[in-house]
C-alpha cells in the first residue's frame, strides 16, 4: 500500500525546531532519500579554512566537462558567500569514522576559527584552487564556480554549479569492496518520517553494502 503525499505539508508534520519546514521541504523527511555526505571547503575572507558538512549534491558530465551540482546551501551561510566571492570550492568525501570531526566543524565555526584545524582535520593545498582540501578525505574534487541560483526565489536556499578542475583520490579507494564498506562514502538519511503519523526524529549515518556485482 502506498501513501500519497501532496505538495502542501501535511498537518501532522510538526516542527522539531523553529523554521524546520521553512528551510526544508516536507518531502525531505517523508521521502527519506539517502544523500552522500561531504565537507565543502572554502576560504574565509581572512584566509582561514571554512567547512560545511553537507549532503544534497550530485555529479554529471560529458567529454567536455564534469560538473558538481550542489543544492541546499543557505543563501545567508558562509559557504555560499565564500563561493560567490572566491569563485571556487572543494568537495571532500570522508568515511563515517570521521563523522564526529565533521560535526565539530559546525560547532567551531566562528570567523576567527580555522574550521578544519579546530575539528582535528588537516588542510592541504589544492592543485587548481586556493580553497583547502582535507587530507583525511579519500576523494576530493576541486571545483571552479560556474553559476548560482536561488531555488525557490524566497532567499532561503541556493544551488551552485561548479566545474570539476581536478580530483585527488586515495590509492585503492575506487575498488568496489572499499566503496561499499564503512571505509567508503557515508550517507545522510535525514530524519525520515512515518508518512501517516509524522513520527520519526532520528537521522541515520549510513554506508554502502554491495548486494551483487554485475
Amino acid at each position: 500500500m502506498k501513501h500519497e503525499i501532496g505538495a502542501e505539508k501535511p498537518a501532522y508534520l510538526k516542527e522539531e525546531w523553529p523554521g524546520q519546514y521553512e528551510f526544508f521541504s516536507h518531502f525531505e523527511f517523508t521521502a527519506g532519500v539517502p544523500q552522500a555526505l561531504c565537507l565543502i571547503t572554502t576560504l574565509k575572507e581572512n584566509g582561514k579554512s571554512n567547512a560545511c558538512f553537507h549532503a544534497w549534491q550530485c555529479f554529471a558530465g560529458d567529454g567536455e566537462a564534469y560538473h558538481a551540482v550542489v543544492a541546499g546551501l543557505s543563501l545567508r551561510g558562509h559557504t555560499y558567500q565564500n563561493i560567490l566571492r572566491e569563485k571556487e570550492f572543494c568537495i571532500n568525501f570522508l568515511s563515517a569514522a570521521q563523522y564526529d570531526a565533521c560535526i565539530k566543524t559546525i560547532e567551531e565555526n566562528g570567523a576567527e576559527n580555522d574550521e578544519l584545524l579546530s575539528a582535528g582535520l588537516t588542510p592541504e593545498e589544492g592543485k587548481t584552487v586556493k580553497a583547502p582540501r582535507v587530507k583525511e578525505a579519500f576523494l576530493t574534487l576541486e571545483c571552479a564556480f560556474e553559476s548560482a541560483q536561488d531555488l525557490s526565489g524566497k532567499g532561503i536556499i541556493g544551488l551552485v554549479v561548479g566545474r570539476v578542475t581536478h580530483a585527488a583520490a586515495e590509492n585503492g579507494f575506487c575498488a568496489p569492496d572499499k566503496l561499499c564498506s564503512p571505509e567508503g562514502f557515508m550517507f545522510n538519511v535525514h530524519a525520515p518520517k512515518n508518512p501517516v503519523t509524522g513520527e520519526g526524529s532520528f537521522t541515520a549515518v549510513a554506508s554502502l553494502s554491495a548486494q551483487r556485482y554485475v
